[in-house]
């Protein structure tokens, strides 16, 4: 390997994701190749995530093989595990560099100062709760694809009492709007049809400013760019939809009728102990004004079974409060204890095989949920942003509606990144299919 390469392994969310791809962006800046992470490298980066026990577990299996892979490669850490938990992370053997969240964008100088003090591994983890500005990453997206993700904030102020993020983060700092704006204008002459916000707390855009900024300022800015045909938010918390959000949802053709709105639990007393910040007869109401403005608007959300203290009746609440929300679709986890939390301490832990039982309860609900919301649109005419080719089947197609239902359909030629018309002619549990409707 003459030319220096580097492979990156992201685990976790989308600002993962995105700040994965910003990551080997600067490092082809300076010189790298970028590589596939089951190839020989120079560099191994593993974006570490830490919402649950699981994603640390996760977490170090990629940092093992991608030791044992390239023992001559260094090994660097970043991401949230690395910077809640460095001392673990810089224990496992092999691994040359531990990065905190506060400092990927100084990635490539930490690789470049780690190699010249091998075989003693370097630890770059600074006190996230001192950030108060929001750091800037190079635009980067591949441009295999059709969607752009654009990381608007960062941090979260919160402290929901599950939720280790906060510790991970750090406060709330949004990145500004010009900024933004530009990079939007970059993605959109690259040919990108739809950009996605994506943030820690991206409902929260804009209130670190104090100025009266807020994301639906931002969102009508964007909504407003030549050449953009979607505009669409990645998760927006209950308490941070504005009458005025939904109002620039309402009027502008830009903006994807769809919302993701975590609920995390249907019954008002586990939602006290959660510490969210309203209840259920509050998150009703939203929903209802949400869908008299928008009729056909898809709502997503995330649901958390087996919090300390929630019994089969509360579990019961949440159940049938989503059956009766109507959701066009569910993630569901099972509660995971996480050091640090106030929950973590909590009495009256659930036990697994009730986690378990709930899981699975609310899973089958979800599909049920999803499966009647993109029946729907069965003989309807829906647009789709073409994504990729089906594999194995070259004449077929796929992609996403703005309300985020995944389509496949026939069409001739290459018609990647394309916005097209497609008549829904067949449903298989969530997924539509149909052909082209000239």
């Amino acid at each position: 390997m003459s030319q220096k390469t580097v492979a990156i392994h992201t685990l976790g969310c989308k600002v993962n994701q995105t700040e994965s791809a910003a990551i080997a962006q600067m490092f082809k800046d300076s010189g790298y190749t970028v590589t596939e992470i089951d190839q020989p490298a120079h560099v191994y980066i593993i974006n570490t995530c830490t919402v649950t026990h699981l994603s640390d577990r996760k977490s170090r299996q990629v940092i093992r093989r991608a030791v044992k892979a390239n023992p001559d490669g260094l090994v660097v850490v970043t991401g949230c595990y690395a910077q809640t938990s460095p001392g673990e992370v810089i224990e496992i053997p092999g691994v040359d560099l531990v990065v905190g969240t506060a400092d990927k964008n100084k990635i490539v100088q930490l690789v470049e100062e780690a190699a010249k003090k091998l075989p003693q591994p370097l630890k770059v983890v600074g006190d996230i709760f001192q950030l108060k500005k929001f750091q800037e990453m190079p635009t980067a997206t591949d441009s295999g694809k059709t969607r752009a993700f654009i990381k608007v904030q960062e941090g979260c102020d919160n402290h929901c009492a599950y939720c280790i993020i906060p510790y991970a983060r750090g406060p709330l700092r949004s990145r500004k709007i010009e900024s933004i704006v530009q990079e939007s204008k970059e993605l959109v002459q690259r040919g990108f049809k739809e950009i996605v916000l994506t943030g820690i707390h991206t409902g929260a855009y804009g209130l670190d400013f104090k100025d009266g900024t807020e994301l639906s300022t931002l969102v009508k800015e964007l909504v407003q760019l030549p050449g953009l045909a979607r505009l669409r938010l990645s998760s927006v918390e209950p308490n941070d939809i504005t009458p005025e959000l939904i109002r620039v949802m309402v009027q502008s053709k830009v903006f994807c009728n769809h919302l993701h709105i975590p609920l995390q639990s249907g019954d008002d007393q586990v939602l006290k102990s959660m510490r969210r910040r309203y209840n259920t007869g509050q998150f009703a109401q939203l929903i209802g004004k949400i869908r008299e403005k928008i009729p056909h608007i898809a709502i997503t959300t995330d649901v958390i079974v087996g919090f300390p203290g929630e019994t089969d009746e509360m579990f019961e609440n949440t159940y049938q409060y989503c059956r009766q929300m109507a959701f066009s679709g569910m993630h569901v986890f099972k509660y995971s204890p996480r050091r640090g939390t106030p929950a973590a301490d909590f009495p009256n832990q659930v036990d697994a095989k009730d986690k378990e039982r709930r899981s699975y309860r609310l899973i089958e609900l979800g599909c049920r949920l999803a499966e009647n919301y993109a029946a729907k649109a069965l003989g309807k005419t829906v647009e789709v942003l073409a994504e990729q080719r089906v594999k194995d089947k070259p004449d077929q197609w796929e992609g996403l509606t703005d309300t985020y239902l995944r389509v496949e359909f026939s069409a001739p030629g290459n018609i990647k990144g394309r916005l097209v018309k497609v008549l829904v002619t067949g449903t298989n549990e969530q997924r539509l299919f149909g052909k082209i409707n000239q």
